[in-house]
Order: structure tokens, then C-alpha cells, then sequence
């Protein structure tokens, strides 16, 4: 190991007692509620036997879209690489937003305080 290595290696960082861990402890979990809730619902929708079929398969399809590496549009061009995944997420939003019923809101949010149990 050289000398530049080893100044990094003993480079001094933030001493845990300077962090609130039980601060930063809710705040993750507060957001990872906001950024869960959503994706909960959309679980709900798709195992809910009320769902249609179609709709299923649509949140399915622009799911497996928003995940697969590759686009039709590129994600590097700029302002149209996005557009694509915009269109599939446009898409998800519109299917939650009409199937998404108060019971399968309800599921959600038992999981998410199963997953991520609220401050007392």
C-alpha cells in the first residue's frame, strides 16, 4: 500500500457520535414509505381479483419497462431519452388512479407499516 492510500484509508470522517441515528433512522423511513407507498399499491392492483386482466398486464408491461436496460429512446439523448419512460410511467399513474380502490389502498397501507412501522 502507498502513501496516498493509506491517507485515505486514515482520513478521519464523521464520528458516529456526531449522527443522530435515531433521527436518521425515521427519516428513512419516512421516505421510504413516500417512495413504497405507490409501489405497494400497484402490487395490491395487480394480485387484487377485482383488477381486469388488461390492467394487469399493462402495469406488468410498464413496470418491466421502466426496469429493462434498454429503451426505444435512449436514456443519454437529451429531454427525448426520457420521454419513453415518461410514457410508461404516464401509464401506471392513469391505471392507479382508476383501479386503485379504497380496499387495495387499505392492503397497502397495512404493508407498509408492516415494512416500514410508523414512529410511536
Amino acid at each position: 500500500m502507498n502513501a496516498a492510500q493509506t491517507e485515505l484509508i486514515e482520513a478521519p470522517g464523521l464520528d458516529s457520535a456526531a449522527i443522530n441515528e435515531g433521527l436518521l433512522s425515521r427519516l428513512l423511513r419516512r421516505v421510504g414509505r413516500t417512495v413504497a407507498r405507490p409501489a405497494i399499491q400497484c402490487f395490491e392492483m395487480v394480485i387484487d381479483g377485482q383488477t381486469p386482466h388488461q390492467a394487469r398486464l399493462t402495469v406488468l408491461a410498464a413496470l418491466a419497462y421502466l426496469l429493462m436496460p434498454l429503451d426505444l429512446i435512449p436514456d443519454f439523448i437529451p429531454v427525448a431519452g426520457f420521454s419513453d419512460d415518461l410514457v410508461a410511467i404516464t401509464a401506471l399513474l392513469g391505471l392507479c388512479t382508476r383501479y386503485v380502490s379504497p380496499e387495495i389502498r387499505e392492503r397497502a397501507e397495512r404493508r407498509l407499516n408492516q415494512w416500514f412501522p410508523q414512529d410511536r
